[in-house]
C-alpha cells in the first residue's frame, strides 16, 4: 500500500483485499431540523374567526412512542363547512357559500413546548363518500414531526355524532380499540384530541 497526501495511507486498489463486513441495518435517518420562518401565522390556528357562531376549540397533544410530547411538531387541519361544501374549485358541488369570506377551511397550528396544538373552528357537515352515501361529520389533519419522513394524516370524528359515526364506511372499517382513537374528547370550549405517534393506543393513520 503506498502512502497517500500528509502520509496518510493510500486505498489498496485490490477490492479483493476489502473487508466484507456482514450486513446490518443502515443508521437511523430523519429529516429537519426545520425552520419555522413563514410557516406558523398568527391567525393559522383560526378556520373561523372568533365570534362567528357555534364556534369552538380543538385542543390537543402531540405525543411520541413514550407518551412524550413533542414540542415541535406542526399540525394541519382541513375540513368542510357546516353545509358539507369544501372551500376549493374542485368541490363537484361547489364552493363554500359566500359567507363573507368568515370560513377558511385550512388551520395550522405549531406544537408548544408541552406538545400542545388548538385549532378554531365550527363543525362541518357531512359530505359525499366515494362509493355513495355520506360520511360523517370529520376533520382530516396532518401532522408533521421529528423523524417522520413525511407527514401522517388522520381524521376527528365527534363524540356527539354517533349515529353518523356507527354508518362511517371509514371508521367502520376499523375494530372498535382502533376506531376509538378518532373520535374526540368533550371539553367546555369545545372538543379534546391527543394524536398518539407510536406506542400503547396509537392514533388510526392512513395511507393517502
Amino acid at each position: 500500500m503506498t502512502a497517500g497526501p500528509r502520509g496518510v495511507p493510500a486505498p489498496d486498489p485490490n477490492p479483493a483485499s476489502y473487508p466484507n463486513p456482514a450486513p446490518g441495518p443502515t443508521p437511523a435517518q430523519t429529516v429537519g431540523p426545520f425552520f419555522a420562518h413563514a410557516l406558523p401565522w398568527p391567525d393559522g390556528p383560526f378556520v373561523v374567526a372568533e365570534g362567528v357562531p357555534d364556534a369552538f376549540w380543538i385542543r390537543g397533544r402531540v405525543l411520541d412512542g413514550d407518551g412524550e410530547p413533542v414540542p415541535d411538531a406542526l399540525v394541519e387541519t382541513w375540513q368542510a363547512d357546516p353545509d358539507g361544501r369544501f372551500d376549493h374549485p374542485d368541490d363537484p358541488r361547489g364552493t363554500v357559500n359566500d359567507r363573507s369570506g368568515w370560513f377558511r377551511g385550512f388551520g395550522r397550528c405549531p406544537t408548544d413546548p408541552d406538545g400542545r396544538y388548538r385549532i378554531h373552528t365550527v363543525k362541518p357537515g357531512s359530505v359525499p363518500a366515494a362509493n355513495g352515501g355520506d360520511q360523517a361529520p370529520h376533520i382530516d389533519l396532518s401532522i408533521f414531526a421529528r423523524g417522520l419522513l413525511d407527514r401522517v394524516v388522520t381524521r376527528l370524528y365527534f363524540p356527539d355524532e354517533a349515529a353518523t359515526n356507527a354508518a362511517d364506511p371509514v371508521l367502520t372499517m376499523l375494530a372498535e380499540p382502533v376506531r376509538t382513537t378518532l373520535v374526540a374528547g368533550v371539553a367546555e370550549d369545545g372538543y379534546t384530541f391527543d394524536i398518539r405517534l407510536q406506542g400503547e393506543h396509537e392514533t388510526a393513520f392512513f395511507a393517502v
